[in-house]
């Protein structure tokens, strides 16, 4: 991949050495090229197409708790050399670093692809979106509105440092998404669906992810939402369904879990390694080694490889995701979540793909312990305190729960709580652990990255919902 950003291993070295001039205790150069492109349907006709290509390459110079970075747009030997000694005026040591032989490192393959989707006639792709749109407008005749999208991006990454690490990565990623709106002359309602992951078109060739599929299901969330009751309110069971309900993990946990939060003291879960803090049914991963998922990597972007990392095992908390500052500063190792949005930044401590690890009840056993409460399928938007884990989650998918079954649809269901207490609530796990292919996208300091969710079904012994029916 050298050839695709034009500088040599000697060039390299020379930069290498000119960000180590007035010392560090770290260095490393970051290339990325990315091509993304997006068309969008409505109305029955292709609305919106666009596509665009950026490059780029950033340095970053560690020295102790500190970081410099600079970055260019332009990859030429003379801009990397100038922007190295930018990034090196944050270092103060003065000590001597040497280079190490620069040597191209191994690396494992999750996402095999034998052609891009970004490289297909876009013909095919609008076939996908054609066949979506179709067939929603076609489960109904109370749906009115169909909005089709599809998005795809390839990103090459390159990444070296003065170690002597050379990793370079092909990162492809496709989503195809299907908004639709039901009017039955008194009541409208939407639902979306979407699907992807790191894959070419033939994702869309699995009976699950095919555009059929989206689009019925969408559309079938639409309309049976029609016909949904006003949501009870106050402190209930609720019982989170598998896949999409890792968002709630995702959000109102997850960050707390980031070892950049948690050194400074900014999470509930500082200093709290060997602690009890959730219940024992709970044990929390992340792993970027899931074939396929939003936020498998091969290499993070600072050159680590990622791992099934266990950050609450049994309610008991473990450890944190770390990139290599946080690693160094903590004494700890990195664990693959040093991830960036693009060669502008430098990387943090990021989530992959977050689940919970599965437990041993049957999901209908689940449901058949609740007397009355919340059936939580699908979240829409919400607002989270990344720091605290304090939430507010819409969520778009929601059905009742009586004597131990699921019952009528419901609308305007809102929870609201705090991550770390749900976890200390969770009375049962179940054995059906789902990922979602949904497009998740997480943001962090003005930062956005493909991320991957999962969850069993788990029943929470209360949660406060804000519906309009007490």
């Amino acid at each position: 991949m050298e050839e695709l950003f034009g500088i040599s291993k000697t060039q390299l070295k020379k930069i290498l050495t000119q960000a180590l001039s007035r010392g560090g205790d770290h260095v490393d150069i970051f290339f990325e090229y990315r091509a993304t492109s997006f068309i969008k349907m409505e109305e029955n006709i292709i609305k919106t197409t666009s596509y665009s290509i950026s490059s780029g390459a950033g340095i970053r110079v560690i020295d102790g708790e500190q970081i410099g970075y600079s970055y260019t747009e332009d990859i030429t030997f003379d801009n990397l050399k100038e922007a190295a000694s930018a990034a090196s005026y944050i270092a103060t040591n003065k000590k001597e670093n040497l280079i190490a032989p620069i040597q191209r490192t191994r690396k494992r393959n999750l996402y095999s692809v034998s052609t891009y989707s970004i490289e297909e006639p876009i013909s095919r792709k609008i076939d996908l979106i054609e066949t979506v749109n179709k067939t929603a407008r076609g489960y109904d005749s109370k749906i009115s509105q169909v909005t089709v999208t599809f998005s795809e991006e390839l990103r090459k990454i390159l990444y070296v440092d003065a170690e002597g690490k050379f990793f370079e990565d092909i990162q492809p990623l496709v989503l195809l998404t299907c908004y639709c709106i039901a009017d039955d002359g008194k009541t409208r309602q939407g639902a979306g669906v979407a699907t992807g992951g790191r894959s070419g078109l033939e994702f869309y060739e699995i009976d699950e992810n095919s555009p059929i599929e989206i689009a019925t299901e969408a559309a079938h969330i639409a309309v049976t939402n029609l016909d949904a009751r006003p949501a009870p309110a106050g402190s209930l069971a609720v019982v989170l369904g598998p896949g999409e309900s890792g968002i709630l993990l995702h959000e109102a946990v997850g960050h707390g879990l980031e070892a950049d939060f948690a050194r400074k003291k900014l999470s509930n879960y500082s200093d709290k390694i060997g602690e009890k803090v959730a219940s024992e049914h709970c044990t929390v991963i992340d792993s970027g080694l899931i074939p396929g998922l939003r936020g498998s990597i091969n290499i993070d972007d600072e050159g680590t490889l990622p791992e099934e990392t266990i950050m609450i095992e049994n309610g008991v908390l473990r450890g944190y995701m770390h990139d290599i500052l946080s690693a160094r500063i903590m004494d700890m190792h990195a664990t693959g979540n040093g991830r960036r949005e693009s060669f502008k930044y430098p990387p943090m401590p990021r989530m992959t793909n977050i689940f919970m690890k599965p437990g041993n009840y049957d999901p209908e056993e689940i449901i058949s312990s609740v007397k009355f409460g919340i059936y939580a399928k699908r979240f829409a938007g919400g607002q989270v305190n990344i720091v605290n884990g304090d939430f507010t989650f819409g969520v778009s998918e929601a059905y009742l729960i009586e004597n131990g079954k699921i019952t009528a649809p419901l609308k305007d269901v809102t929870l609201i709580g705090n991550g770390p207490d749900i976890l200390r609530k969770v009375e049962m796990v179940a054995n059906d652990l789902k990922f979602s292919r949904g497009g998740w996208t997480c943001g962090k300091n003005d930062q956005r990255v493909p991320v991957g969710i999962g969850m069993p079904t788990v029943k929470v012994s209360e949660i406060t919902v804000g519906g309009t029916k007490l």
